[in-house]
């Protein structure tokens, strides 16, 4: 077998049909591809205070009824179904692009979380998730008296 290295500054000189190249390149650099070929998952932020664990998910852009969050055992699912598009009839479109997006995040509770006491808010384009800790999970701080 014999492994060809790719060099793409010699691309179009190397090739047998040079603007055959082109074509591809024009095409999958649209706006209309490269929208919808990235991964548009949200970055979470998991951070833990000695009575809650907090979720928080970056997704500008949203509204708050465009979330859907379900617990199903110990996992916490967040997802996204969005739907955009124009509906006019009244103007004669030459090009008319919907967009359609849908994600879903999926956490692992541990067994200290409280499933009964899950609160979320959507606020400046962050969710925050707070899972209450169950009160034997919670650190139990004393001070201890030299003897």
């Amino acid at each position: 077998m014999t492994l060809v290295k790719f060099n793409s500054d010699n691309r179009n000189n190397a090739s047998l049909l040079p603007s055959f190249n082109d074509v591809f390149d024009s095409i999958f650099s649209d706006t209309f591809f490269n929208d919808r070929l990235t991964c548009r998952v949200p970055a979470a932020n998991i951070s833990e205070t000695e009575d809650h664990f907090h979720i928080e998910l970056a997704a500008p852009g949203l509204k708050k009824e465009d979330f859907r969050l379900n617990l199903d055992r110990n996992v916490l699912n967040i997802s996204v179904e969005q739907r955009t598009g124009n509906n006019d009839q009244h103007k004669n479109y030459s090009k008319c692009e919907f967009s359609y997006a849908s994600w879903v995040r999926s956490f692992t509770l541990p067994e200290s979380a409280d499933t009964e006491r899950i609160e979320a808010s959507y606020t400046d384009g962050v969710l925050k998730i707070d899972i209450a800790k169950r009160e034997e999970a919670k650190v139990v701080r004393r001070q201890i008296e030299i003897k």
